[in-house]
């Protein structure tokens, strides 16, 4: 078997062919984000003259050292600010140009990578005929602060910045790879969902993907001054002050820096759920809300396959959280979605965990794609669904939680051995479903499959396509709490009113 090279931009690459896949591991897209390139835009990576081995994962954005053992699969990752690399799969029996999928890892903007073993492309790209990609890009302080309003030469965004580098890189050279860079469709889940509500509204992402899949995340940002709040009590952290000499931030450690970010989150938020992390609205990046963008025409003309899980919240609520209430968490999170006041929906839900998971779950994730899907349905054709697959007496995934939809997509299954889980015939199904309608959509803009005629989203129908046992289309599910939910609107973001009224 002779292993696959091909020629890129920048310089051969050697990768390996697996299970009837090639595989190219720790591309870089981008020169290497430290000293002077701190907190700056990505630049271009530096050519290479002989042949460059793509047999290994790059190391992971600094993040916090994860402790679980599903993450990176019981593994510890090497973490560094060398972190902007991502990995290729082709069926090694491709034939004609195929199109392409690149996934954008969530991670609540700080954890996570691209070489998660739930996101291997292995099965994904020899089931479904396309070529797959899975990005890194940088996290947390280094990512996320909002340090264009200290510099010209700082960047605001810089995690999507990354991904719009790593998107310029798909256009110049997936050919080499077996992939069509004229149908890129972007995939992503939770944090990596909000990353492409934001390159749909970024001017610098038009043009580089042909269709977008968001799951479990709309759109998701900070205003300017938010921003700007949280970068002075970083730089703050620091020992710093935004009048001070800020060159000193290209030299210390980046431990330090995730020491100071740490101590700032846990002085602002303490254990309640936050976001200071994250997409802020910034001329030169991101210049608008992504729901006012998109309900202004910045993704005319890409079709969307958008949704959520049944029970998105009961991840992060699980049990009575000691000392805090749940009017403690509805303000936690009217500040995690800029809502003055949620008490008049609140009233519809117990006052529990189990009631907070609920509201998360209906407010945060729900009530923003279904908002985000009519938005767009006005530009494109929209596609929606919800994952309602549960593993009864499973402590976890008992219920539809957050992220649970991934290793279906991937078909990654063998995985769920971790969660104490052997993979049943109905699984099996359940994920192969998944996985033939996002790469239908890949294909060719529509998830329908034979035997799953999914018709487009509209106002008038809400049609949705429930996984689960059986995979079935229902129209306007949950129509009554839907129904609840935007009657309690009136201080919410004028998009949200205007689009989702009735």
């Amino acid at each position: 078997m002779t292993a696959p090279l091909v020629t890129t931009l920048y310089g051969k690459l050697l990768g390996a062919e697996e299970e009837g896949v090639k595989v190219w591991r720790g591309i870089p897209f981008a020169a290497p984000p430290v000293g002077k390139l701190r907190f700056r835009a990505p630049q271009p990576p530096q050519p290479w003259d002989s042949v460059r081995e793509a047999l290994s994962f790059s190391p992971v954005s600094h993040q916090p050292v994860s402790t679980s053992s599903t993450r990176f699969g019981g593994t510890s990752p090497d973490y560094s600010e060398d972190c902007l690399y991502l990995n290729v799969w082709s069926p090694a029996e491709a034939g004609e140009s195929l199109p392409v999928m690149v996934w954008i890892h969530g991670g609540t903007f700080v954890t996570g990578a691209g070489s998660q073993p739930m996101f291997d492309g292995t099965r994904m790209a020899r089931n479904g005929k396309v070529v797959l990609v899975t990005i890194n890009y940088r996290l947390g302080p280094f990512g996320f602060v909002h340090m264009s309003p200290f510099g010209s030469e700082f960047a605001s965004n810089a995690g999507l910045l990354d991904q719009i580098a790593a998107l310029k890189w798909v256009q110049g050279n997936i050919s080499a790879f077996g992939g069509d860079p004229q149908r890129v469709t972007v995939f992503g889940e939770s944090a990596g969902s909000m990353s492409i509500a934001a390159l749909l509204a970024m001017p610098a992402a038009q043009g580089l993907f042909a269709g977008a899949i968001m799951e479990s995340g709309a759109g998701q940002t900070l205003q300017p001054e938010q921003g700007q709040e949280i970068a002075a009590a970083l730089l703050a952290e620091l020992g710093l002050t935004p009048g001070s000499d800020l060159e000193v931030l290209d030299n210390l450690p980046a431990e330090q820096i995730l020491e100071a970010a740490a101590r700032m989150t846990y002085k602002l938020s303490g254990e309640a759920l936050s976001m200071f992390f994250q997409p802020v609205i910034e001329p030169m990046t991101v210049p608008a809300d992504p729901a006012e963008a998109i309900a202004g025409g910045s993704a005319q003309g890409i079709p969307l396959l958008i949704g959520t899980n049944l029970h998105e919240g009961n991840l992060f609520f699980r049990e009575e959280r000691p000392g805090e209430s749940f009017e403690q968490s509805l303000k936690a999170l009217e500040m995690l979605m800029g809502i003055d006041d949620l008490a008049e929906l609140a009233v519809d839900y117990p006052k529990s965990w189990e009631g907070q998971a609920e509201l998360l779950t209906d407010l945060f994730f729900w009530g923003s794609s279904i908002a985000f899907a009519e938005t767009q349905s006005a530009a494109a054709p929209v596609w929606m669904y919800r994952f309602d697959w549960t593993v009864q007496g499973h402590p976890l995934l008992e219920k539809a939680v957050h992220g649970a939809e991934i290793l279906y997509v991937f078909g990654n299954l063998h995985l769920l051995k971790q969660y104490g889980l052997t993979v049943t015939p109905d699984m099996q199904k359940l994920s192969e479903t998944m996985q033939k309608t996002w790469t239908a959509f890949a294909h060719r803009g529509d998830p329908s499959i034979p035997g799953l005629e999914w018709p487009p989203y509209r106002a008038d129908s809400r049609a949705t396509v429930i996984f689960d046992g059986e995979t079935q289309v229902v129209l306007d599910p949950d129509a009554e709490k839907r129904r609840r939910l935007f009657s309690a609107q009136a201080n919410w973001p004028k998009v949200f009113s205007e689009k989702t009224g009735e």
